[in-house]
């Protein structure tokens, strides 16, 4: 017994054959550009993250660099400690510096970030005087911000850390003379390719202005509050960008699939149409 045909007999077949081919290659066209849009949609999703004031951006370890120079007020101490306890809770790990007129490397990166938690019994969770410490009697009057950050930079290159990223938490205001030098050492991180990061504890507009023309104003980390509750208890709120890319691979792969559907489709004939008269 015969099964049912699924294709009309018809004398004009021939005169298809183009329409048929043209179908066939707009289909194939439509098709593979749908599914090209689907696969840039997917890799766009895949590098959305959540970012929430990141004080090192994910994914990268780096070294935090420490302004502990005169020119930090009292109250900035419970900021600074503050932003070492969330440091501590990312979990990644890091190197220090810690800088005034001279730099000096206190911890190498890739250090575990328990090791940062003695420190915090040098910075008043309210604020106030420094405490006595072991590196204040190593550091005079005066600040430069450009040797603690080439310090920083060379101990990712030693150390060969990559992708790698540098936090400055600092007032900004260093040495007349440093400024020049200072654009130069943060023009060698960008070129780098190294994240940075800087904490501006209360810091002046032109100290702002100095930073952001070079890194731009996404460098910026709003100088967190001294964290509630228990020590290192951390509240991090989170904030998105509108993925663009993954919105605009999205309505095209739909468009692409409309397209597909509208003339690429299969020709809808009546039902029964090819059926043989009884």
């Amino acid at each position: 017994m015969r099964g049912r045909s699924r294709s009309i007999p018809s004398v004009d077949a021939h005169a298809l054959r183009r329409a048929r081919l043209r179908t066939g290659v707009l289909r194939a066209l439509l098709a593979g550009l749908a599914l090209g849009l689907l696969v840039l949609a997917v890799l766009a999703a895949r590098g959305l993250e959540p970012r929430g004031d990141e004080l090192v951006p994910g994914g990268r370890s780096g070294v935090v660099v420490l302004d502990v120079s005169l020119s930090i007020a009292e109250q900035d101490y419970a900021q600074m400690r503050a932003a070492l306890e969330r440091v501590i809770a990312a979990g990644q790990p890091t190197g220090l510096v810690l800088f005034s007129d001279v730099a000096y490397e206190l911890l190498p990166p890739r250090s575990p970030v328990a090791e940062l938690r003695p420190l915090l019994r040098f910075f008043p969770p309210g604020g106030g005087r420094l405490p006595p410490n072991p590196w204040t009697s190593g550091f005079q009057a005066g600040t430069r911000i450009s040797a603690a950050l080439e310090l920083a930079h060379r101990m990712l290159r030693r150390d060969r850390i990559s992708p790698a990223s540098i936090l400055l938490v600092s007032d900004l205001q260093t040495a007349p003379a440093d400024y020049g030098p200072l654009g130069r050492t943060l023009g060698r991180l960008v070129r780098a390719g190294v994240a940075v990061r800087v904490v501006p504890l209360a810091a002046t507009s032109d100290g702002r202005a100095f930073f952001g023309g070079i890194l731009g104003e996404e460098a910026f980390v709003e100088p967190p509050g001294p964290a509630a509750g228990e020590p290192g208890a951390l509240e991090v709120a989170l904030r998105g960008e509108t993925p663009l890319a993954l919105l605009l691979a999205s309505a095209l792969a739909l468009l692409a699939l409309a397209a597909h559907e509208r003339l690429a489709g299969r020709l809808a004939l009546p039902a029964g149409a090819g059926r043989k008269a009884t």
